[in-house]
C-alpha cells in the first residue's frame, strides 16, 4: 500500500481491494444465484447503483436514466441530492430506489424529505452524515444549504418519524456502528464518501469488525470504489449485505444512457457468479469469509 504517502483515500482503498486475494473451492460447487431480497423485495443482484446526484453534466437527466438502467437489470437504485421533482421522476421509471438525504442544520428540511420520500413510494430513506463537515473543521456549505452534525438522538428522531427502512451512510468505525444499532436504523453505509477525508480507513478493512458488532440484524451496504464483479465478491464476503456501483457506470450512463448503466450491472454480477461458482458460494449468504486471504 505505497499510495498510503500521498493520504489519497481512494487510492488507499483501490491498493486494498487489490491486495485480497481469493482461494479457489470447486468440489460440491454449484450454479449460484445472485439474488437479493431486502426489505421485503427480492432483485436479481447484490449490485445497487450509488447515492449519487447531480448527473445531467454525464448525461441530460442523467439521474432519470440511471434509475432507468437499474430498473431494467432489476437492481436497488439509489439517489442522493436532488429537488423533489427529480425524485418523482426517478420513482416513476419503477426503479426501487433508497433516497439519500444531506444533514441539513434545519432539520424541518429533513423531516419534509423524509415524508416527500414516502410520498414517492421510495424502498427507503436515509442520511450521509459524513457531509456534516467540510475540510477545515466547520460545518459545511453544499449549494447553499449550511449542514450540521447530528446526534444520536436526532437520529432517533428520524427513524421514528417513518416507517419505511431508514439508513445512515457514512459509517466507517466500530463506535458509529454500535450507535446506529441504538437508534434503531435499519441499514448502514460502509463508505469514506468517495475520499471526503485522506487517510480514511478502506471500507473493506473495517468491515469484518463492523459485520461482527451488526451480526446479521440489519444490512450492511458498502460504497467506494467498486469496479468488478471480484471486488463486489469480496465486499460480500467480509461482510457486506450488498454493494454501491457509482463512478464505474458513469462512462457507459454517458454514452449509452440507461441500457449502458443496465449492461454494467450484468456484466458486474456475471463476474460476480462466476467467482462464486469458484469459491463453492451458492448464494451470497452462503459466501464463505475464510475464501479471502491478504497478500
Amino acid at each position: 500500500m505505497e499510495n498510503l504517502r500521498t493520504g489519497d483515500s481512494n487510492q488507499i482503498t483501490r491498493d486494498y481491494f487489490d491486495s485480497l486475494l481469493v482461494e479457489m473451492r470447486h468440489i460440491d460447487s454449484v450454479i449460484p444465484s445472485t439474488t437479493l431480497e431486502l426489505y421485503g423485495e427480492r432483485f436479481d443482484t447484490p449490485i445497487m447503483m450509488a447515492a449519487l446526484s447531480h448527473l445531467n453534466k454525464v448525461r441530460e437527466n442523467g439521474m432519470v436514466e440511471m434509475a432507468k438502467g437499474a430498473y431494467l437489470a432489476n437492481a436497488v437504485n439509489w439517489a442522493g441530492m436532488g429537488e423533489e421533482e427529480e425524485l418523482e421522476a426517478i420513482t416513476a421509471t419503477g426503479a426501487r430506489t433508497i433516497k439519500i438525504i444531506k444533514p441539513y442544520a434545519d432539520n424541518q428540511i429533513i423531516f419534509r424529505k423524509i415524508d416527500h420520500a414516502k410520498k414517492c413510494g421510495a424502498l427507503a430513506v436515509g442520511m450521509d452524515v459524513d457531509h456534516a463537515f467540510s475540510g477545515n473543521g466547520k460545518y459545511d456549505n453544499v449549494l447553499g444549504h449550511p449542514m450540521t452534525s447530528k446526534s444520536l438522538d436526532e437520529i432517533k428522531e428520524f427513524v421514528k418519524s417513518t416507517d419505511l427502512p431508514f439508513i445512515i451512510k457514512g459509517v466507517l468505525s466500530e463506535q458509529d456502528t454500535l450507535k446506529c444499532l441504538e437508534a434503531g436504523v435499519k441499514g448502514i453505509v460502509v463508505s469514506h464518501h468517495h475520499g471526503i477525508m485522506n487517510y480514511a480507513i478502506p471500507p473493506l478493512k473495517i468491515l469484518p469488525r463492523i459485520a461482527s458488532i451488526v451480526n446479521k440484524q440489519i444490512p450492511i451496504f458498502v460504497d467506494c470504489g467498486v469496479a468488478s464483479g471480484m471486488d463486489v465478491f469480496k465486499a460480500l464476503a467480509l461482510g457486506a449485505t450488498a454493494v454501491s456501483a457509482g463512478r464505474i457506470i458513469m462512462d457507459p450512463l454517458s454514452k449509452d444512457g440507461a441500457n449502458g448503466v443496465k449492461e454494467t450491472i450484468l456484466r458486474m454480477t456475471e463476474e460476480l457468479a462466476g467467482v462464486m461458482a469458484r469459491t463453492c458460494s451458492s448464494d451470497i449468504n452462503h459466501i464463505d469469509s475464510s475464501v479471502i486471504h491478504d497478500k
